[in-house]
């Protein structure tokens, strides 16, 4: 694809309606430096995305003529002078996106929503973003989770049946107001099902979906007030595992804090499913931050354990996580302890264009791959204002998500990627 041939900038007016620039190019930006996407990373824009407006902030494209990128505070269209905002892409789930939306900070510019922004642009009649398809599981296309009127129905009839239950009303919350698929999966009978526990938690991660201070974003939904009791778990988790195709059942939430201050409820409840029934997978979603609590649970019965972390070296772990009362070395060390039970690991990396792929991070994340013999690297797209995380970072670019991908594959050839958790069938290639 020649630069003439790569989709336009688009932008946005003030009014929210969205246009492409008449000669700027489409730009991406890895960390704080703006790059021309290289057309193995333009894909078109999948279904189940969204697009956003960015407040505050001016749209940077790439001029053809003058060979470099420039601002478009105002452009001329239809013989009127229009005020530009710049616009991003959210990608679907099973996606990655690979550049951030190319932009300039106007003074005093809000603090963005917690979403993750692609660069987006236009070409042939379509919207093209910049990302890599990452994960093929078909369970969590966007087509699966439409149907709110069926869902309704559903809710109703589970609640009618389980009235007092404190975590299924939770769930239907989640399922009816925050469209969280997981959610609405447990009304269908279907896949992954999650189950929140703990309203406390021993972080402060700045980009913490479920908990914000007041002065920054809001948070992208309101966590869980309670604790759930072993029955009420497994009222929800017990017929899930025993019914649902490709059944897993999920502790560790975006709707919670930390599953592991609840790790004695977690662990009586694990072992009440094991009794009852080996169907299906149970998960464990966590920071990782008490070994001793990890290593019980997997006695108890879990059957894959996996830990959030956005960089594999303590001060920027630090930085972004704001851990209270527990240590990176923790953190490793529950992943050693549930590969040494035999349990399939997993790291949910928060990828961020421009940090993740920086070369210091990719040659730390093979010390820990090393360390700690993982199974799989979940990559999820980190959901925070570019600049925020920026700031709190540093300065810097990347070598391309693709290209450090490459790297670990060829480091690690058994090593998997993905998006989503596994079933316990699905956890090592079949052949």
């Amino acid at each position: 694809m020649s630069h003439s041939a790569h989709p336009r900038l688009i932008l946005s007016d003030t009014e929210g309606n969205i246009f492409d620039h008449p000669s700027l190019k489409l730009s991406g930006r890895s960390g704080d430096r703006f790059f021309l996407p290289h057309p193995s990373e333009l894909v078109p824009l999948p279904k189940g995305s969204q697009l956003f407006t960015l407040p505050g902030r001016i749209p940077i494209g790439w001029d053809e003529e003058k060979k470099s990128f420039v601002s478009s505070r105002k452009v001329e269209l239809r013989s009127k002078e229009v005020e530009c905002i710049a616009v991003a892409a959210f990608l679907p789930p099973g996606y990655i996106r690979t550049l951030l939306p190319a932009t300039q900070l106007e003074p005093k510019a809000p603090t963005l929503p917690l979403w993750a922004y692609s660069a987006v642009g236009w070409k042939d009649g379509k919207f093209w973003a910049t990302g890599l398809f990452i994960d093929p599981n078909l369970h969590w296309n966007p087509k699966y989770f439409e149907n709110d009127r069926l869902l309704k129905r559903k809710v109703h009839t589970f609640l009618s049946k389980s009235p007092e239950n404190r975590l299924l009303q939770q769930l239907s919350r989640c399922a009816l107001e925050y469209h969280c698929f997981a959610a609405k999966n447990i009304f269908f009978r279907r896949w992954e099902c999650p189950l929140p526990t703990s309203p406390s938690c021993n972080a402060a991660c700045i980009g913490c979906i479920s908990l914000q201070p007041s002065e920054c974003c809001p948070a992208s939904m309101e966590r869980i007030r309670f604790v759930p009791t072993v029955d009420e778990v497994l009222e929800v988790a017990l017929p899930h595992l025993e019914e649902a195709e490709d059944a897993i059942v999920s502790f560790g939430q975006g709707c919670e804090g930390e599953p592991l201050m609840q790790w004695r409820l977690l662990g009586r409840s694990i072992r009440e499913l094991r009794e009852r029934t080996d169907r299906g997978t149970v998960n464990l979603n966590t920071n990782g931050s008490f070994p001793d609590r990890v290593a019980k649970l997997c006695d108890a019965g879990l059957d894959s354990v996996r830990v959030t972390l956005n960089s594999p070296h303590l001060k920027f772990y630090k930085r972004y996580h704001r851990p209270k009362g527990y240590s990176f070395g923790e953190v490793l060390d529950s992943m050693v302890q549930a590969k040494k039970k035999g349990i399939y690991t997993s790291i949910n990396l928060l990828v961020f264009p421009g940090f993740t792929d920086r070369e210091e991070e990719v040659e730390g994340l093979i010390k820990l791959i090393r360390k700690t013999d993982l199974d799989l690297i979940q990559m999820r797209n980190l959901n925070i204002d570019p600049d925020l995380y920026l700031k709190n970072m540093g300065r810097g670019e990347g070598m391309g998500i693709s290209k450090m991908i490459d790297i670990l594959k060829k480091e690690f050839p058994s090593l998997q990627f993905g998006y989503f958790n596994r079933t316990k069938e699905n956890f090592y290639p079949h052949g």
